[in-house]
């Protein structure tokens, strides 16, 4: 009988401890906008694949203003015609790098994975100086914070196709 009216008040105070905790703040709302808006910009950056100035996401990881948005889309669409009119003039060795990587896939040989990747990266290597001429004109519209971001190897192309190395379809 001692310990249930033990366990009784033990639970009351408890419950009127917990009462006066204040209460936390559960408003996820604004990361999962952070989260939602970073994603949907390292989708459309992927799917722009190479003709994209920047690595995907790298944008959102700026977290730049809209000022800031509008004076880089004349540089970013002139990367793009200039990688387009790059690919264009190259297409017949990307297709063919391209189908090796996909064969290397399919054997599931990371050796092979890996020589197919370095293949279709020396070819759009061939893009490279104009991508940095590019960047070059970015950077003076760029805060402090924002050219640490920019700087950082993590954020460049040639760190996230190493990456790639890692690919699942590989196992």
């Amino acid at each position: 009988m001692k310990t249930k009216l033990t366990l009784l008040a033990i639970s009351s105070s408890l419950v009127l401890a917990a009462s006066s905790l204040p209460a936390q703040n559960t408003n996820t709302n604004n990361t999962l906008i952070q989260t939602s808006k970073y994603q949907q910009g390292l989708e459309k950056d992927r799917s722009l694949g190479e003709r994209s100035l920047l690595p995907p996401g790298l944008k959102e990881k700026l977290k730049l203003t809209e000022e800031q948005r509008t004076e880089l889309k004349p540089i970013e669409d002139d990367f793009a015609k200039t990688s387009q009119q790059y690919q264009k003039a190259n297409q017949p060795r990307i297709d063919a790098a391209q189908e090796a990587n996909r064969q290397a896939r399919e054997s599931k040989d990371t050796a092979q994975i890996q020589a197919a990747r370095d293949q279709l990266q020396r070819i759009w290597a061939g893009l490279q100086p104009d991508r940095e001429a590019a960047v070059k004109q970015i950077k003076p519209l760029l805060t402090p914070d924002q050219l640490k971001v920019l700087e950082d190897a993590k954020n460049q192309w040639h760190e996230n196709h190493a990456n790639e190395a890692n690919d699942p379809s590989a196992n």
